[in-house]
């Protein structure tokens, strides 16, 4: 955690960082367009041929390289990115939890009780129940292990 913010938080600020810089790359390139034109093309000579051909390429590849996130295919290795995830093991279905869920949502998803989770872990009953479990964890020292255990043991109660 940087600065209040996490690394989700993050990843969503260099993305619109990202779209308002590619935007505004393009707005300038529209704007001098001519300029652009006018340098490729310059006076003609020999080899200029050379130079319109290279500045061309070089259009083409900018745009292939601008498309080109559209175009691939997305391949998920590790864990899927939902936020709960359903395991067959022996001991039957087995809810894993991570760091960006809140505790309310491991209520939500699980049905066993938030209040239920803190006193388990050993953790003050008047935690806020809307902050993210990575927070919590490095706040109070609990390991995202515990918090599946306590869920784990709490549903084969049931």
């Amino acid at each position: 955690m940087l600065w209040g913010m996490d690394r989700h938080e993050w990843g969503q600020l260099h993305f619109w960082t990202a779209v308002v810089l590619m935007a505004s790359l393009g707005f300038h390139l529209f704007n001098h367009w001519r300029w652009v034109v006018g340098m490729v093309k310059g006076p003609p000579r020999e080899g200029s041929g050379l130079r319109v051909a290279l500045a061309a390429i070089g259009v083409m590849a900018l745009v292939g390289l601008a498309a080109a996130p559209f175009f691939g295919r997305v391949e998920q290795t590790g864990e899927p990115p939902h936020r709960m995830r359903l395991a067959e093991t022996d001991e039957g279905t087995v809810r894993k939890i991570d760091g960006s869920m809140t505790l309310n949502e491991v209520e939500q998803l699980t049905g066993v009780r938030a209040a239920v989770i803190l006193r388990d872990l050993g953790l003050p009953p008047d935690l806020p129940l809307d902050v993210r479990l990575g927070r919590l964890r490095k706040e109070h020292g609990f390991e995202l292990n515990d918090v599946r255990e306590v869920v784990r043991r709490r549903l084969e109660e049931r």
